[in-house]
């Protein structure tokens, strides 16, 4: 699944320099979109994609980011946005956070310290045409948790088999035959039918047995990988902000003051 990533950096020499590590990496260039203050005014982008706000509220809907973004490249700042697949995400934020970006955390606090509250000022100061009145208006803000999830890896197991030889012995009993010759001293008289003048061969054949040797493959093991999935809950801490507003009313040139008022 596709996902965006963005950065803002100080100059457009630094985002290019960015771009061509991602492209080093396998990122498409195309895929990769860098957003100026003259871009944003004219609502093109030098890659080819959406207009600068269609962009990115298309990414971040109502979020802060979108106007945090708006206003870096109000003040000159330049936006690099990536579109990456899951398995380029982890290369590709090393890259951006070996780049030179800015840190939008602190970059949106100095603004806030300087009076930013977060969405564009126009519309700050709003009139009532048919009264001809005017009202100064303190936009009341607060930061909101949003918490996200994205895909790790976790390690797994890798299981390999391979072929060992192991020399085996096993023993046998073997009959075995031995012919001999035994002969016997006889002092006799030649009888009627012992037929002694005639030649005769006698054959006596000797057998054995030896051993066979055969082999007989046979599954003595079975082994199964499986991956379960679980789920797990786990508490994500963080601060937000807001905005708190002190109402004092001044009277004869005495101040009094009311309650905070908490929104």
């Amino acid at each position: 699944m596709p996902r965006a990533l963005t950065a803002l950096f100080s100059s457009r020499a630094s985002a290019k320099a960015t771009r061509d590590r991602l492209v080093d990496i396998g990122i498409p260039a195309n895929e990769i979109d860098i957003q100026d203050q003259d871009a944003y005014a004219g609502g093109q982008s030098t890659g080819g994609h959406k207009g600068f706000v269609d962009s990115l509220k298309g990414m971040f809907g109502a979020h802060e980011d979108h106007h945090a973004y708006a206003e870096g490249l109000t003040r000159g700042q330049v936006l690099l946005t990536a579109t990456v697949q899951d398995n380029e995400t982890d290369r590709a934020i090393q890259v951006l956070e070996g780049s030179d970006a800015i840190d939008l955390d602190r970059q949106e606090s100095e603004w806030r310290t300087a009076g930013w509250t977060g969405a564009s000022t126009a519309g700050a100061m709003t009139a009532d045409r048919s009264s001809g009145a005017t009202d100064d208006v303190i936009q009341v803000a607060e930061e909101r948790l949003v918490v996200g999830k994205r895909e790790v890896e976790r390690g797994g197991v890798r299981v390999r088999s391979y072929i060992v030889s192991t020399p085996v012995s096993e023993q046998v009993t073997l009959r075995e035959e031995t012919v001999g010759i035994e002969r016997r001293p006889v002092n006799r008289a030649v009888g009627a039918g012992d037929d002694a003048f005639r030649d005769r061969s006698i054959e006596v054949l000797a057998t054995g047995e030896e051993a066979v040797v055969g082999k007989q493959a046979v599954v003595t093991e079975e082994i199964a990988v499986r991956k379960d999935v679980g789920q797990r809950t786990e508490e994500v801490r963080d601060t937000v902000r807001r905005t708190e507003v002190d109402v004092e009313r001044v009277e004869g040139g005495v101040a009094q003051t009311t309650p905070t008022q908490r929104v």
